[in-house]
């Protein structure tokens, strides 16, 4: 053995051959932490002074991959230190890579697992690159806020050409094996039995020259081979691309990223460093930084969480559930994609032809984008089991109801399931707005029936709120978290209340909105407000999409629940268009109206009805109002109650209440979550903000907890 350290061994060469194996001994993963960083130095070292190494092999002795990345619950304090201490960080760890790649031997990396970020860096500074064909590789910071610091977007470029590599580090997706071959950021791709084997012949074919490992290399180390407007041309096509998709005022790392590569290819290696280490230092500064680094940390807190859970979940073998509707279908396809078998049942055949329809269409769909094949699509819906009876519910372990959201109904199906299933199965009810405590009144079980609230369009949306009632037990709250995993989605616990987390915070804000157009704002300039912030869709378009006829039932639940900040003492235009039958997209006219394009694609479009009969029922023409203040009303609502919601503990801690409003309502991830944006904006100006408008109602009103924070300047995140 050469070196041994806590996260990295190299072995004695075999035939010239030596291998450095990544393997940390006190974590699961890989990771480029301060103790992985200071053992890659010392191996260096060793590798420096030791004879008879004609070439090195760099592999990973963990199951679960190669590297994962850097270690990003070390940003904080690295990131604390300002631009120039960020900068300086940086700089040595590359003096650290840079000793590496220098090695006067050929360097091949055994890619297995993942490689992502820190990780596929490490590999770049390979001069070759093996990788397993069930593994994948990326660099994934620009998600963070940031952007590759450890040399990436230097060498990948002068790897993969500067038009590939603006697209990885921009979009920061992980990339399969096949994708990662076709532009060259791997030599080869082989079957992970053969990986190691691979590898080392690669390595030895470059120690006998047959490669030529140090022309290889020096692509890395000089400026990149492109005439000026051939780059240009690269830069400008990758940057069209690029902000498109993503508004660079909202994500600067993206854009710092790229004009660091712009800069330094032109650049040999250190001095480009210095260009990447100076845009990086900007970036990881910056708010948006802050808020994407805590939202991974918050979504690292919330698996935790929910896999403790499933500890103490019995075993579910059969599910159900009841409703084929839009909701219950999209359920039953959520499970059958997933691998759960799942029966479902309504009392009518028609609704049962549509939930199995629906089905069919989004794995159509899959095919044809190429995420599945026709063979697939027959195992999925083979583990559909439609039915107009109880017949098979004997065996089931967990039954969700989602029929029609009415209370008295409800009671009715969940009394008659229960009277037909084990006595130790679940019973979950899909509500979105109904107390699970209420409902459980009409049960002789109620320590067995809880609330597993999934949102709309099922497939897409990765929350499901598991809502603990009065008598629900820990068994049937962690059998329901377990369920949710298997379907793929992320269950956050809740407790219960009307509107439980989500909604009873959404329903302030379609407040708001109202209280806006009353007082003569126009809804076309507060959905562009609010998309400008950063919200996927503006209240009006969202308000269209819910559905009117949703929207009025559920907001009179909610101010049934909360009358001193949810009752109003006027009509609001949500009333109005539901009144004027104006439903949203579910009949082509809400606040908008909704017509097929040529091409059959349903387009929004503004709706002059809408507005005149929105004109006419406040007496006032639509007037621009200060994009400011229309921002604040909203925003206002909406966080405050998610405060309350933490007052009245429906949600254990600010990271769970930010990612459920990342997951279910998607909210901006660059601004981190409600919670998050207030201690951004400060806890003193948060509530100043909430004086200023406190006239306007007791949703504006700072709730208690921000009072006693600002009294003590505290924050949600330390």
């Amino acid at each position: 053995m050469i070196y041994e350290g806590s996260a990295i061994q190299v072995s004695a060469p075999v035939e010239g051959v030596a291998t450095l194996t990544f393997d940390n001994k006190n974590e699961s993963v890989n990771k480029f932490d301060k103790a992985t960083v200071e053992d890659f130095a010392a191996s260096i070292d060793a590798l420096m002074h030791a004879d008879g190494i004609k070439g090195l092999v760099v592999a990973s002795a963990k199951k679960t991959g190669f590297i994962v990345g850097a270690d990003i619950t070390e940003f904080g304090s690295n990131f604390a230190m300002g631009e120039a201490g960020i900068k300086d960080w940086l700089l040595q760890i590359n003096q650290i890579f840079n000793r590496f790649e220098d090695l006067p031997f050929p360097t091949v990396a055994a890619i297995s697992g993942v490689a992502l970020g820190g990780g596929f860096e490490m590999c770049l500074v390979c001069d070759y690159r093996v990788m397993a064909d069930s593994a994948q590789v990326g660099l994934p910071e620009t998600q963070l806020g940031i952007f590759p610091g450890f040399g990436g977007s230097v060498r990948l470029p002068r790897v993969i050409g500067i038009d590939n590599a603006v697209e990885w580090i921009a979009t920061g997706k992980s990339h399969r094996a096949d994708a990662a071959l076709k532009v060259h950021a791997v030599d080869a791709v082989v079957a992970l039995d053969h990986l190691e084997a691979a590898a080392k012949d690669l390595v030895k074919n470059a120690i006998d020259g047959n490669f030529d490992w140090q022309d290889k290399r020096r692509e890395k180390l000089e400026p990149v081979l492109l005439k000026p407007i051939e780059q240009a041309m690269a830069f400008n096509t990758g940057k069209a691309a690029v902000f498109a998709k993503a508004n660079p005022k909202n994500y600067p790392s993206i854009a710092l990223a790229l004009d660091a590569i712009e800069k330094h290819v032109n650049l040999p290696r250190n001095e480009a460093l210095d260009v990447e280490a100076t845009n990086f230092a900007k970036a990881a500064v910056t708010p948006q930084a802050e808020a994407l680094i805590g939202v991974f940390l918050s979504d690292q807190l919330v698996k935790k969480k929910a896999k403790a859970w499933t500890k103490q979940a019995g075993d579910l073998n059969e599910s159900a559930v009841l409703g084929a509707g839009i909701m219950g279908g999209g359920i039953a396809y959520q499970a059958a994609s997933k691998g759960v078998p799942i029966i479902m049942k309504d009392i009518n055949s028609g609704a049962l032809d549509l939930g199995m329809g629906e089905a069919t269409k989004l794995l159509t769909k899959a095919i044809d984008r190429g995420h599945s094949t026709p063979k697939k699509m027959g195992e999925t819906l083979a583990r559909i089991k439609p039915t107009l009876n109880y017949g098979d519910f004997g065996e089931v372990d967990i039954v969700i109801e989602a029929v029609v959201e009415n209370a008295k109904i409800k009671k009715s199906v969940l009394k008659e399931v229960e009277g037909l299933t084990k006595d130790d199965a679940i019973l979950a009810s899909n509500t979105s707005t109904i107390s699970i405590t209420e409902l459980a009144t009409a049960l002789d079980r109620p320590e067995n029936f809880v609330g597993m609230h999934f949102f709309n369009p099922v497939h897409r949306m990765p929350l499901v709120e598991v809502i603990r009632g009065e008598k629900s037990s820990d068994h049937a709250i962690a059998s329901t978290v377990q369920l949710a995993q298997k379907m793929g989605k992320t269950p956050i616990v809740v407790g219960d209340c009307a509107g439980f987390l989500v909604n009873r915070t959404l329903f302030p804000y379609f407040a708001a909105f109202e209280l806006l157009m009353r007082d003569g704002a126009d809804l076309r300039q507060v959905d562009k407000v609010m998309e400008k912030f950063g919200w996927p869709m503006g209240p009006a378009y969202l308000l269209d999409v819910v559905g009117m006829d949703t929207n009025v039932h559920a907001g009179e639940v909610i101010a049934e629940a909360y009358p001193d900040r949810a009752a109003k003492d006027y009509k609001g235009v949500i009333e109005l268009m539901y009144e004027h039958k104006r439903l949203g997209q579910k009949n082509g006219k809400g606040f908008y109206k909704y017509e097929a394009d040529r091409r059959g694609r349903v387009q929004k479009q503004v709706d002059e009805e809408a507005m005149n009969l929105i004109a006419e029922h406040t007496g006032k023409q639509p007037e621009q109002m200060d994009a400011g203040e229309i921002e604040a009303r909203l925003m206002l609502a909406y966080c405050n109650e998610t405060v309350r919601c933490l007052e009245d503990k429906i949600v254990e801690s600010p990271s769970e209440a930010d990612m459920a409003m990342l997951m279910g309502l998607g909210f901006p991830p660059f601004r981190g979550g409600p919670c998050r944006y207030i201690d951004q904006m400060g806890i003193s100006n948060y509530k100043a903000l909430c004086e200023k408008y406190a006239h306007l109602g007791k949703a504006y009103e700072a709730p208690q907890m921000i009072l006693d924070m600002a009294a003590a300047n505290q924050k949600f995140y330390a």
